[in-house]
């Protein structure tokens, strides 16, 4: 299982650019056989990266979640599977080469520096701490694609407005179907992270003796999940739609940002497991 997990470590950063590198063609010469092709390159990625993923659980006995090139090989699965859930949903290709990059990039930085870890803190080997850290991370994975759906319709928005109607106008979706994009992944984020608090609320204060709800890493994580939320709300019973809902995405992206960086990097939290 060793060997299979050293040899996974190294392949599936092969696997995420040969990904990349087919959908990036597709995006620039929009091939068919690279239109029905690319989708199944992806989805042998993603069942060798599950596989990946599971053989390091059984292998090391704990989630991958102890230290951050661990959870960001969970990301990257996080971001490219979500991505390709939304793909089957709405059979809309021609987006996944900007999805992808960013899988393909935390892969590549995980696949680098990852240690493997057989000791560790008893508490990062239980099953339901994992649940509740990957599915914050699919949550998570949801906003990034939002972000990225908010910037590409940015740009094509400025495009049109320019009356410059090159690749990006060409190969992009109308902005009607990029808001659309949008929307869906905050509502994949928003129900994912949802799940991720449910279970943290009825689990960790079991677990940390130190448990508080004033907890920065909590504050802030309810503080992104309202803001998607209303952003959900509004649009949905209010009418928001067009430059105003994706500002909206785009400025709570920046907030998740802040949250990641400021609060869970340099406030102390129950949460700091290493």
């Amino acid at each position: 299982m060793l060997g299979a997990v050293h040899t996974l470590n190294i392949f599936l950063p092969v696997l995420y650019a040969a990904s990349f590198a087919v959908y990036y063609s597709d995006f620039i010469k929009q091939k068919n056989f690279l239109y029905n092709s690319k989708r199944i390159f992806l989805f042998i990625t993603l069942v060798l990266h599950t596989f990946y993923l599971l053989a390091r659980t059984i292998e090391f006995n704990h989630p991958p979640i102890t230290n951050k090139y661990e959870i960001f090989t969970v990301l990257s699965f996080a971001i490219a599977f979500s991505y390709f859930v939304l793909e089957l949903l709405s059979d809309i290709r021609g987006t996944g080469v900007f999805i992808i990059s960013f899988a393909l990039v935390f892969q590549v930085i995980s696949s680098l520096l990852i240690e493997d870890l057989i000791e560790v803190k008893e508490v990062l080997r239980n099953r339901l701490l994992g649940l509740h850290v990957i599915s914050a991370l699919l949550g998570y994975s949801g906003f990034i694609m939002s972000a990225v759906y908010g910037l590409l319709f940015t740009s094509l928005y400025k495009e049109i407005k320019l009356n410059k109607f090159g690749l990006i106008f060409e190969r992009l979706p109308s902005l009607e179907t990029l808001e659309k994009l949008s929307f869906y992944s905050v509502v994949i984020g928003f129900v994912l992270l949802t799940f991720s608090i449910i279970i943290g609320i009825i689990w960790l204060p079991e677990a940390f003796p130190n448990f508080s709800f004033f907890d920065p890493k909590l504050i802030s994580t309810f503080i992104v999940w309202f803001v998607f939320g209303f952003g959900i709300v509004m649009k949905t019973f209010f009418g928001w739609y067009g430059k105003k809902v994706i500002k909206f995405f785009l400025a709570g992206f920046i907030l998740m940002l802040l949250s990641m960086f400021l609060f869970n990097i340099l406030a102390d939290s129950f949460h700091s497991f290493y």
